[in-house]
């Protein structure tokens, strides 16, 4: 219809059609990275963007597939189902082991009805290679200089063999298979180009998201981040009444620390004890995220806990860092903190009541002698 109505030939709309097909693929992914982020799931960026990559290109393969199947002309849309392949294998970085792919290209050639012919045999072995090379080379050689090279190395001569066996199998002209194998290779190029613009846009992004959530000294997230955290953490606790517990510490005599023996011993001790903090957490549990609320100031939200289940970690952090000895400038700095503890309570009617009532704790440790712990 494209040639017949608008004078449009059919590979300039494929190439319009094959790049709405991977911006949605984009769109869709970041909208459900995002959705699993603010909702605080237990699950990667790494494995939704597997799965979901996955998932998406067998329904983009075997829903185009739909049109043609059983059809003489069955090959018609091999080149877009290529670039789902090699999109998969090469772009989505993903960790799956090579022998689920068997089971996908059963389960097509059966849909296809193709499990018949020997030359659909020979097309689904080279498949099954090329996947495997791309993913290789991927994997070997993705930051390297030479990567578009051998990108395209891989790409060319798989792309021709796998045309070969269609045209073994459907008896077109040879002119239509050096036509179908020259747009696969354009294909190919203009993927690579795309994918390559938006995965630098997607690097810029996240590396402004992270300075935006990140305190740049400890790496910790920051006060943008823990408001975040606990608005989305509260509102969870009223409409589930799931636990949610805060830890809040400073470090003692830490304006003397940075007069006494400047400001890069005092960073050097923010720096280690973030980093003996962050050591205990991950040791215990992934999901109690420690945050810089202000200069010398942390905050620790422990989601699903009440103040029992808070105990042995708290005990651990405050044990940990109480005997840290931070060497600088040939002098030894002794470490202590104090520490306010509690958790939601009923009378809370906004995060910063509930953040109140730990800083009250906190300050009831600094009042009473530092170095210990108030639990209320």
């Amino acid at each position: 219809m494209t040639w017949s109505h608008w004078q449009v030939p059919p590979f300039i709309t494929s190439v319009f059609f094959v790049l709405g097909v991977f911006t949605l693929y984009w769109v869709s992914y970041n909208w459900i990275a995002s959705w699993a982020r603010n909702h605080c799931l237990k699950v990667s960026e790494e494995s939704i963007n597997t799965w979901y990559g996955v998932a998406y290109m067998m329904a983009f393969a075997f829903g185009i597939q739909t049109f043609v199947v059983g059809q003489p002309n069955s090959w018609e849309f091999m080149n877009f189902q290529l670039i789902a392949v090699i999109f998969c294998a090469y772009f989505l970085n993903i960790h799956i082991p090579y022998y689920w792919f068997f089971p996908i290209l059963l389960a097509y050639m059966t849909f296809n009805g193709s499990l018949g012919y020997w030359e659909s045999w020979g097309h689904a072995a080279t498949m099954m290679t090329f996947f495997i090379t791309l993913n290789v080379i991927r994997v070997r050689y993705h930051n390297h200089k030479m990567a578009p090279v051998l990108y395209m190395a891989v790409g060319i001569p798989f792309g021709g063999l796998l045309w070969l066996w269609m045209k073994l199998k459907f008896d077109f002209t040879w002119l239509t298979f050096w036509e179908e194998w020259a747009y696969l290779i354009i294909f190919e190029v203009l993927l690579y180009i795309y994918v390559s613009m938006l995965s630098h846009d997607v690097e810029l992004k996240l590396r402004l998201a992270k300075f935006a959530s990140h305190d740049a000294l400890t790496k910790t997230e920051n006060f943008a981040a823990y408001t975040d955290a606990i608005q989305y953490l509260f509102d969870e606790h009223q409409n589930s009444r799931r636990p949610l517990a805060m830890m809040m510490f400073d470090i003692d005599h830490f304006k003397h620390i940075n007069d006494t023996y400047g400001h890069s011993a005092g960073d050097a001790v923010l720096q280690q004890v973030t980093d003996t903090v962050q050591t205990v957490l991950e040791a215990n549990d992934s999901t109690v995220k420690l945050y810089r609320t202000g200069g010398e100031e942390f905050n620790i939200l422990f989601p699903g806990y009440d103040l029992v289940e808070t105990e042995h970690i708290v005990k651990q952090i405050f044990t940990a860092v109480n005997h840290l000895e931070i060497h600088s400038a040939q002098t030894i700095i002794h470490v202590t903190i104090s520490v306010g503890v509690s958790a939601v309570s009923g009378d809370d009617q906004s995060p910063i009541d509930f953040y109140n009532r730990v800083d009250q704790n906190l300050y009831h440790s600094k009042r009473n002698g530092r170095m210990q712990v108030t639990v209320a």
